[in-house]
């Protein structure tokens, strides 16, 4: 159908329309397909995803073996409320990462792992797609 190609913070997107159907739309992003609904308000449409996310751990730089980098990655498309970390910090499992909107409804996202805050890549008021890094954690393995 359509062909867009967009970028958000950095990262590119390629996006295609599939299908239509009266109040959703088989879309591609970046060759992963998703069942959006559609939302019409002001007359600009809106998606919502309706399959959550996954998150992935990457291994950091090969000539640093000890320890890697776990990406926390946006489970809802939404709008980032409230961050709680920051560089540098030290987190341990279940500690408050943020507070994102989604869905009309406030989720906190606390952390999956123990290690110290890499990098933040969101701030307050961001909107975030699924799937999108929001931060990276640093974790040694003895």
């Amino acid at each position: 159908m359509k062909r867009f190609k967009f970028t958000i913070r950095g990262n590119e997107y390629e996006t295609e329309v599939l299908k239509f159907k009266a109040s959703s739309a088989l879309i591609e992003v970046n060759g992963t397909r998703y069942e959006v609904e559609l939302h019409k308000e002001n007359t600009k449409p809106e998606f919502s995803i309706k399959r959550p996310a996954r998150t992935q751990e990457v291994k950091s730089n090969p000539n640093t073996p000890k320890s890697n980098v776990y990406a926390v990655k946006a489970p809802l498309p939404g709008i980032i409320l409230q961050v709680f970390v920051k560089e540098g910090d030290t987190v341990a499992k279940d500690d408050k990462l943020l507070i994102y909107e989604a869905m009309k409804m406030e989720n906190l996202l606390k952390s999956d792992k123990e290690g110290t805050v890499k990098s933040v890549k969101v701030k307050a008021s961001d909107a975030i797609l699924q799937d999108e890094v929001l931060m990276e954690l640093e974790m040694e393995h003895n």
